[in-house]
């Protein structure tokens, strides 16, 4: 299965945990030569435990950071000589409404949601080029319609499926692919990692985690798209009719949203 990426050299940002991780147990078996960056280096080591050899490159970097960008990026060329797939995957999310918000929350996310994808797709770039390849973003639901209590990660991602579609256009006649996903409820730790009002992980989640998609299961999906060169993949039944509704329904998909997270005027997921 997926031997597609035999040989290819793929960079993941955030591979540490989550959807991230669940990519590297996938490629590397397949013959892929992977590098992924995180802030614990804790996780990276229990990573490269589980895969030592020469097939995995690990980083303690944040993508918030230009130079740790940048870092990444020439050590995965100088451990493995190139770059074929890009996946921006490192994000974070937040839970809180905007009037007990503090505005530098909202940059955080901003920076480590887009201005990361940002960085590493730029100092990536020429070697995508070359190699005909493919850049990836692991976007979400909150790209397409904006989601209260998430003002700060729906901009974020609302950016980086502008941005990715941008370039897209812009890399049409290069041979490289651009794929943004959209996973939908996933099950990982985004949610307790969410920052509060005060940027501050939240440490718990709204949400029933077991009922929710497998982050295995969401990267099959996502390495079957790259394969396939795809532009969009919108994971879970909800995402979509979300999308559809936003699109032809908008007021209607107002009311269903404020209905889904509030409850008696407060925010309740």
């Amino acid at each position: 299965m997926f031997n597609f990426f035999k040989d290819k050299i793929v960079a993941i940002t955030g591979g540490s945990d989550g959807i991230g991780r669940a990519l590297i147990e996938k490629l590397i078996p397949a013959g892929a030569r992977v590098s992924t960056c995180a802030r614990n280096q804790d996780k990276l080591y229990d990573l490269q435990v589980k895969f030592p050899g020469t097939q995995l490159h690990t980083l303690v970097a944040d993508v918030s950071n230009k130079n740790d960008c940048s870092r990444f990026i020439e050590t995965t060329i100088q451990q493995f000589g190139s770059i074929d797939i890009l996946i921006n995957n490192a994000g974070v999310s937040m839970r809180s409404l905007l009037q007990d918000t503090d505005v530098e929350v909202i940059r955080k996310v901003m920076d480590i949601n887009f201005f990361g994808t940002v960085y590493c797709t730029k100092f990536a770039l020429n070697h995508i080029i070359k190699n005909k390849g493919s850049i990836v973003a692991i976007s979400s639901i909150a790209g397409y319609r904006g989601l209260p209590g998430r003002s700060g990660y729906s901009a974020s991602k609302f950016a980086v499926n502008g941005w990715m579609e941008a370039i897209r256009t812009e890399l049409s006649e290069e041979g490289v692919n651009v794929l943004w996903i959209s996973p939908g409820f996933t099950r990982s730790n985004i949610r307790n990692a969410a920052l509060n009002a005060e940027g501050e992980a939240r440490g718990d989640t709204p949400l029933n985690e077991s009922e929710l998609m497998s982050p295995e299961e969401c990267a099959g999906h996502i390495l079957t798209a790259i394969e396939k060169r795809k532009r969009t993949l919108i994971l879970t039944y909800k995402g979509k009719q979300t999308v559809f509704l936003n699109k032809f329904f908008p007021s209607l998909t107002d009311k269903l949203t404020r209905n889904f997270f509030f409850k008696n005027g407060k925010l309740i997921k």
